[in-house]
């Protein structure tokens, strides 16, 4: 009896020894966590002047916090916190807008500041309109689809506190108030009208409805752009106001040819029955800067044939003609136009008459190349001769082109060599003060 309470006591003792021993270990492990964390905190985090309530560090404390282990980690640590400052400063400056180099602009006060809508006007002469209504200090809204116009043809704008941008098509309506409306919505050359003839006839059809409508209940004045395309290829030269054209209404060309002669019949139907204020322009060919490269015109062509070294292509003979006007003559004549009592078609174009091929000529010796000039099959319904009779511009607007052939064709053959040679986003567009400044 007595050996079997001498062993249960034995045990008992054994059970009590161990789990002091587990309690010393845990202990022991707790304090050298405590011990590390403070000598971490002394290395890591020195305090200046003592903490707590005591008066000051103490000698060991001082010199821990003063060698040169101790100050290598504070320097390490301060400049971490100073590359993640830099890292969020530069992010912080990433997302700035970029610094504004907006040309001066005339100053208007709410009186005389219009606010215009140009639609088309990331496109060649609508981004050029946009430069000129800039300049004179108006407010500018600009509508566009993107289908032939780039916004690079207006970034040069682009945050500026008097223009907008609306990434819009105007098949579908547009609610908006303005207080002038220029209506260059369209595709204008051969390859891009007849890409999708059934979206042309749309544009200049419904889109125009949409533009009038507008017009009429904003009371705004409405510019329809129209173009020599609706004389066809005139039985009449040069061609005045008063021709009434001779047009092919099912060849490849009638998309563009019979929808903006439509559109000239809705302006004036509009006119007529809801008294909108419109004015319409006859634009014959332009060339100038931004032009679409890809846009099948003979000047951008050319020019661009030349610089590559490539065969000039003519289609046909060469001898058909056509009269070229610079972009700037155009938008000061739109301008002068809106600006006009007079609401009857008015064309807007350059009389100086050339040959197809003379032009080829005379752009690859500017250029400088060497390029052949190769002759292809004629195109289907394209006219033998154009030039527009503007005398009627001459007498009601006081307008004429002013800008020489040779000066426009160096500054459209440095655009484009510029564009060839263009090889990153900084590369910007800039507004031709030269050409739009205001007096």
């Amino acid at each position: 009896m007595l050996g079997k309470n001498t062993k249960r006591i034995h045990f008992k003792m054994l059970q009590t020894f161990g789990g002091l021993c587990v309690l010393f270990i845990l202990s022991c492990i707790v304090l050298h966590y405590v011990v590390v964390s403070e000598v971490s905190d002394i290395y890591l985090y020195p305090t200046p002047g003592g903490g707590g309530g005591g008066g000051g560090r103490t000698k060991r404390e001082e010199q821990m916090t003063d060698s040169p282990l101790v100050n290598q980690m504070e320097l390490h640590a301060a400049q971490e916190k100073i590359r993640l400052l830099e890292e969020k400063l530069e992010d912080l400056e990433s997302r700035l807008p970029p610094q504004s180099t907006y040309p001066e602009i005339k100053f208007r006060n709410y009186k005389d500041r219009k606010r215009i809508l140009i639609t088309g006007g990331a496109g060649f002469v609508g981004s050029h309109l946009v430069d000129k209504l800039m300049l004179d200090g108006h407010e500018v809204f600009v509508v566009d689809n993107y289908f032939t116009g780039r916004k690079r043809n207006i970034e040069q704008w682009l945050g500026h506190e008097n223009f907008e941008m609306l990434h819009h098509d105007i098949v579908n309506p547009l609610y908006i108030e303005v207080d002038e409306i220029y209506h260059l919505a369209s595709p204008a050359s051969p390859p891009h009208y007849m890409y999708n003839p059934v979206k042309t006839i749309k544009t200049n059809t419904v889109g125009t409805v949409n533009m009038l409508g507008l017009a009429k209940r904003t009371k705004a004045k409405i510019l329809i752009a129209s173009t020599s395309e609706v004389y066809g290829d005139p039985e009449v030269h040069p061609q005045p106001e008063t021709y009434w054209g001779h047009v092919n209404p099912i060849g490849p060309r009638a998309c563009y040819d019979e929808g903006k002669r439509v559109a000239e019949t809705l302006a004036y139907a509009y006119e007529k029955q809801s008294n909108v204020s419109v004015r319409v322009a006859r634009i014959f060919n332009t060339y100038g800067p931004r032009m679409h490269a890809n846009d099948g015109r003979v000047v951008s062509n050319f020019i661009i044939q030349a610089i590559e070294g490539k065969p000039l292509t003519v289609y046909g003979s060469g001898d058909q003609t056509r009269s070229f006007q610079y972009v700037s003559d155009l938008v000061n004549g739109l301008v002068a136009l809106m600006n006009s009592n007079y609401s009857q078609p008015v064309n807007l174009g350059n009389p100086d008459e050339h040959s197809i091929i003379t032009f080829a000529k005379f752009i690859r010796d500017m250029v400088g190349g060497k390029s052949k000039i190769e002759h292809l099959p004629p195109v289907e319904d394209d006219p033998q001769r154009r030039r527009p009779d503007i005398s009627l511009a001459k007498r009601i607007l006081k307008w004429e082109p002013s800008v020489p052939l040779e000066r426009g064709l160096h500054k459209t053959v440095e655009y484009f060599r510029k564009e060839l040679r263009r090889s990153k986003h900084s590369d910007r567009n800039t507004a031709d003060i030269e050409e739009y400044q205001s007096p």
